[in-house]
């Protein structure tokens, strides 16, 4: 029987038991008290705009609805893989009268086989109930698998919907080459995207989806950059990012020249120039409208190609730091708006529930973490042809996270801290620890890491690839890399894992091989374009944060740059493409998004096993 103290400790997880240590939900211990729906836009305020300030920017739905006033609609559909078939994901505004159901089959003109799934949801700020566009809001996310179907075999499905809802058209998708097939194949991988910048990295992929040159997408974190709503009320304020605009003088990375709409596009009536741009900011000042349009956007791509995702920093909450004067403070804190604080006092309580703790991340996403045993979208692994993929979290779930947990919060006295002992990002832990939080072995993604590696048959899928959205080495040194590296450096490299690709830094950088500690390892260097493995030894590293966003290109600081680095362009966007030719020979290559170009190519070989 429980204690009566660990029974208090169990309940402070917003009401729901949960052994200590075991993955938490949404704690609601300490009140909300900022606005009802926080919107980054002081001249208007309201929801849904009335004209006035910035403009309210719209994408087309999944489904075009065939009234112009839909009371429910199909908003977002996306395709993941899971083993043995696919995870179809849509969205609609409100539930729709039953459980979710896709209609599928091999021939697009006789979808004879019916597949059933689950709903869920969670109280978004703002809900759509108060949304007036519709089809520009999504708070139902249901999930249908299909399984049992053949590797690389194109199926077609429908989606019915319910409620009001316009059915789909027929789309379709691919099934995944079955591991060990030695067919080359080719994927799209990036990090860090927005919408912000990002049109050229959509453009890019759109053609190769279209093209049907690319198997699947890798999103390896930063993908709306909804915590971005509030850049249109910061004021500017270069120690926070080098991106300024105050109607006098621009500042952006990589320099002049600027695009014109930050030289001569007139702000909105009523508006101040700030930070964020010259019409205010990213795509929405509302943090939940971020998800929906950048959802909407991607659609063309989402309901074509499996799209594989996993989470970064700014999946995690509402915001992450405060502004000039502590604005954040004084609006999310003390519902003043367009006001100041004497200090910062963010805390895990200044977000709307709905906001906090990847909320939106968990819901908006389907990855196959049951499936692989991992958790949920966080971590897991999938096989395709001749390689092993392996999703990683970098930012929760090992000792000394960037995101905290609450355990850390406290130095491991308590999952119970007090409201000023917790920081505006605190997430996780989802899965368990178990014994002290500093040590890699308490955590389950870790042990998970381990046995999954462990798993690996090489002679069925040669290459072994990882990836998480923070790096474990760069020019540009940051606390952060040293505990990513103490996390899972050491299981990738003994497991002979290949390549660690991550993001976070806006800009790509190819390293050159690295040792442990960081050394280059000059005997698996054949050429300047050219690597070979050298399993047990090293790592090839890619930082491929340059898809685009509102935040822009990182610069360097003025910390000496460590002598690892091969390829380094802070000045373009894109992404990049990676084509597996052989068990022994793959190819990648920094695709530009302003034409397609190719920025950076190398091949790496590894021996014949």
């Amino acid at each position: 029987m429980r204690s009566n103290a660990l029974l208090s400790a169990l309940l402070a997880v917003g009401g729901a038991v949960a052994l200590p240590g075991e993955k938490r939900d949404v704690s609601t211990k300490y009140p909300y008290t900022g606005p009802a729906v926080p919107v980054g836009d002081w001249v208007d305020p309201t929801i849904n705009g009335n004209g006035k300030g910035f403009p309210r920017l719209v994408e087309p739905p999944a489904v075009t609805p065939k009234s112009k006033t839909p009371t429910n609609n199909i908003n977002v559909i996306q395709v993941s893989y899971i083993p043995g078939g696919a995870n179809i994901h849509f969205q609609t505004p409100f539930g729709i009268g039953g459980n979710p159901v896709v209609n599928w089959g091999t021939n697009g003109w006789k979808l004879s086989s019916k597949a059933t799934g689950l709903t869920q949801t969670y109280g978004r700020t703002p809900s759509c109930s108060e949304i007036k566009a519709v089809t520009m809001c999504s708070e139902y996310f249901h999930n249908v698998q299909i399984t049992g179907l053949k590797n690389n075999t194109q199926y077609f499905y429908q989606i019915p919907g319910g409620n009001g809802t316009t059915p789909s058209g027929v789309f379709n998708f691919t099934t995944a080459r079955a591991a060990g097939d030695t067919t080359p194949f080719s994927i799209a991988v990036l990090n860090d995207m927005g919408y912000t910048n990002a049109q050229g990295t959509k453009a890019q992929i759109q053609a190769l989806v279209d093209e049907k040159s690319i198997a699947f997408a890798w999103h390896g974190g930063d993908i709306s950059y909804a915590d971005d709503w509030y850049s249109g009320i910061l004021p500017c304020n270069l120690t926070d990012w080098p991106v300024c605009y105050n109607g006098s003088s621009t500042t952006l990375p990589g320099g002049k020249p600027y695009p014109p709409e930050y030289l001569d596009a007139p702000l909105p009536a009523g508006e101040i120039p700030n930070q964020g741009g010259p019409q205010g900011g990213d795509f929405s000042v509302i943090y939940e409208s971020n998800w929906d349009l950048w959802q909407n956007w991607m659609n063309n791509i989402t309901t074509k190609i499996p799209y594989m995702s996993l989470p970064g920093n700014h999946e995690a909450a509402c915001a992450e730091f405060d502004g000039g004067n502590n604005t954040l403070t004084a609006y999310l804190n003390d519902d003043k708006a367009n006001s100041s604080a004497p200090t910062s006092d963010l805390t895990y309580y200044s977000c709307p529930p709905s906001q906090r703790n990847f909320t939106a991340f968990q819901n908006r996403f389907r990855m196959p973490g049951s499936e692989s045993g991992g958790v949920s979208n966080f971590w897991y692994s999938f096989d395709y042809g001749m390689v092993h993929f392996v999703s990683l979290d970098s930012e929760t779930d090992f000792p000394y996270s960037p995101e905290y947990s609450f355990l850390a919060d406290t130095d491991g006295k308590s999952y119970d801290p007090t409201e000023q002992e917790t920081y505006i990002t605190d997430s996780g832990p989802f899965g368990y620890i178990r014994g002290n939080y500093k040590e890699n072995k308490a955590y389950e993604q870790y042990n998970w890491l381990v046995a999954d590696l462990a798993k690996v048959d090489r002679k069925v899928t040669p290459w072994v690839i990882a990836m998480a959205h923070r790096p474990m080495w760069s020019s540009q040194v940051a606390s952060y890399q040293k505990n990513v590296r103490n996390a899972f450096q050491s299981v990738l490299i003994e497991n002979g894992v290949d390549m660690y690709l991550s993001g976070h830094i806006h800009w790509y950088e190819r390293l050159n091989p690295l040792t442990a500690s960081g050394t280059v390892d000059n005997s698996s260097i054949i050429s300047a374009n050219k690597y070979q493995t050298n399993p047990g030894t090293s790592l090839v590293h890619v930082i491929n944060g340059m898809a685009g966003n509102i935040e822009s290109h990182s610069t360097l600081g003025s910390d000496p740059r460590l002598p690892i680095t091969a390829v380094l362009n802070q000045k373009d966007y894109g992404f990049s493409k990676l084509t597996v030719n052989s068990a022994t020979e793959l190819t990648w290559q920094m695709i530009m998004g302003a034409d397609g170009s190719v920025g950076d190519e190398f091949t790496l070989t590894k021996k014949s096993s």
